[in-house]
C-alpha cells in the first residue's frame, strides 16, 4: 500500500468508534496538557523521601530561555570549588561570560571549516554539517576547553543581559551572518585567493556584533569577599584566568566522558571521538562507551566521593517540571493515546532519532532500595527555583537506565582497565553521526 484509500479511511474510522475509551480522552485531551492527563501520582509518590547519599550544593541558577544547560551544569559544578576556597554560601559563576567566547569561537570554527573543505561540492555531508550551524548546545569537553583558555568569572563581574537568557532571536540573526561569511570565505578559496585577512575582518564584526547584545567580556575584575572567620579579602584586577586558577584549580581534561550507546557502530568498551564538533576549530569530543552497569557505578563513586558528576539525558522523556520528576512509571502517555505501544530497545531509540541527549545537569545525590540498587537519583538543574522542588528534580532508576546517555567521570575512579582503553588512539567520528551512529 503506497497511498490511503478511502476504503482505508472508513476502516480506520470504524476500528476508532470501536474503542470506548476515545470519546473520554478525547474530551480531556481538550482542555488538559497531556503531562497532567499522563501523571500517576502513586508512581510519583515513591520518588519521594531523602537520599542516602547526597552533596550539599549552593542554590539553583536559571539559564532560562537559552540552551546553555550544558555550559550551566559545568559551572553549578565548579563553583562548589569556588565555595569550598572562599567559605562563602551565596556565590554564582557568569554563564554570560563564557557563553559569549563560546559562540565566537564556535563562529570562527565554521569559518575555518568553510575555507578547509571549500572544494566539496554543497551536496557533501561536510558541507551541510558546515552550513547547518550551530546554537547554544553543548558539550563537557567544550567547556573545558573554554575555561582552559579564557578562565571564569563571578557572575557579578559580568551579569546575565536580555539577549543572553533569550537567545532565540539573535541566534537566528547571527548564523545568518556566519553563514553569510562562511560562504563569501568557500567562494574566495575556490578561487585561489588568500582568506586569511577577510576572514580576520569578518571575525572582528562578529566580536563586535557579541558584544552589543551581550556586553564586553570583563579583562580584569575585583573580587572582594569576606570569609566565615570574618576576615575580608580583597583581589583587585583579578584576570579571569587568574580568578580561575586561583579559586577553582581544577583541571577539566582529567574528566572522561562516559557514554552509554548501546548502537552496532558503538560497541562496548569502545574509545571514540566526534569531529569538528566542538567549539574551537579541530577540536573533537572525546567518549568511552561502556556498559550501563558500568556509568552507573562510577556515577556511585564520584558520589560517594562528594563530588557531583555531570550528565546528559533526554529531558523530553516522562518528565514533569512542575512535579520534579523523571519517570516513565509516572507518566503513563501511552495509556492517555488509546493504548499505543512507544517502547523501542535505547540503541534502536538512538538509531531512529526518537531520543537523544536533550539536557545537561549534575548528580547530587543517589538513594538505594534493601539490596542496594539504586532507586532514585537527586538532580540539581538550571531552570530556576520555581520548578521542581525549589529547582531540585528526582529520576527513578527505571528512567536513568533507559534516557541517560551520557556522564563525566574523574579519571581517579575508573578502574586499570577503563583508564588503558581511554589511552588508546580513538575512532573519529564524523559529528554529524554523533547521535545515531
Amino acid at each position: 500500500m503506497k497511498g490511503i484509500s478511502l476504503d482505508n479511511i472508513r476502516e480506520y474510522r470504524e476500528a476508532m468508534r470501536r474503542d470506548p475509551s476515545v470519546p473520554a480522552l478525547t474530551s480531556a485531551m481538550a482542555r488538559t496538557p497531556m503531562e497532567d492527563l499522563a501523571f500517576v501520582p502513586t508512581a510519583a509518590a515513591r520518588l519521594s523521601g531523602d537520599f542516602e547519599v547526597e552533596i550539599k550544593t549552593h542554590g539553583i541558577t536559571a539559564q532560562e530561555k537559552s540552551g546553555r544547560c550544558w555550559l550551566f551544569a559545568a559551572l553549578n559544578y565548579l563553583r562548589e570549588e569556588v565555595i569550598k576556597h572562599t567559605g562563602l554560601e551565596d556565590f554564582v559563576l557568569s554563564g554570560n561570560y563564557l557563553s559569549f567566547y563560546d559562540k565566537l569561537e564556535k563562529a570562527n570554527n565554521v569559518l575555518t571549516m568553510a575555507v578547509t573543505y571549500a572544494d566539496l561540492p554543497y551536496s557533501d555531508r561536510m558541507t551541510e554539517y558546515i552550513f547547518r550551524g550551530f546554537g547554544d548546545g553543548g558539550y563537557w569537553d567544550m567547556a573545558a576547553d573554554l575555561v582552559a583558555k579564557y578562565g571564569a568569572a563571578p557572575k557579578i563581574a559580568m551579569p546575565e543581559s536580555y539577549q543572553s537568557e533569550h537567545t532565540d532571536t539573535f541566534m537566528k540573526k547571527y548564523l545568518a551572518l556566519v553563514r553569510k561569511d562562511a560562504a563569501e570565505l568557500r567562494e574566495m578559496a575556490r578561487k585561489g585567493l588568500d582568506t586569511d585577512a577577510r576572514k580576520n575582518e569578518m571575525m572582528a564584526e562578529i566580536y563586535k556584533t557579541l558584544c552589543i547584545v551581550f556586553g564586553e567580556p570583563v579583562e580584569t575584575f575585583d573580587f572582594d569577599y569576606r570569609g566565615p572567620d570574618g576576615v575580608y579579602h580583597k583581589n583587585r584586577g583579578i584576570t579571569p584566568k587568574e580568578f580561575y586558577d586561583k579559586f577553582i584549580g581544577v583541571d577539566l581534561r582529567e574528566f572522561a566522558t562516559i557514554t552509554h550507546h548501546p548502537t552496532p557502530g558503538l560497541p562496548m568498551d569502545h574509545h571514540y571521538a566526534f569531529h569538528y564538533i566542538g567549539s574551537m576549530a579541530d577540536r573533537n569530543v572525546d567518549n568511552l562507551n561502556l556498559t550501563m552497569d558500568e556509568l552507573e557505578e562510577l556515577c556511585i563513586r564520584q558520589l560517594k566521593a562528594g563530588m557531583p558528576v555531570w550528565f546528559g539525558c533526554d529531558a523530553g522523556a516522562f518528565g514533569d517540571r512542575k512535579a520534579g520528576i523523571w519517570d516513565p512509571a509516572s507518566l503513563n502517555f501511552e495509556k492517555i493515546l488509546g493504548g499505543v505501544d512507544l517502547h523501542l530497545e535505547k540503541g534502536a531509540r538512538l538509531r531512529a532519532q526518537m531520543s537523544y541527549a536533550t539536557h545537561a545537569m549534575i548528580l547530587v545525590g543517589v538513594n538505594f532500595d534493601e539490596n542496594g540498587v539504586p532507586n532514585r537519583w537527586k538532580i540539581e538543574n538550571s531552570w530556576g527555583g520555581e520548578v521542581g522542588k525549589k529547582g531540585y528534580f528526582v529520576c527513578s532508576e527505571a528512567y536513568f537506565r533507559e534516557y541517560v546517555y551520557e556522564a563525566i567521570i574523574h579519571r581517579s575512579f575508573l578502574d586499570d582497565r577503563q583508564r588503558s582503553l581511554l589511552d588508546t588512539e580513538p575512532e573519529v567520528i564524523p559529528a554529524w553521526e554523533s547521535d545515531f551512529r
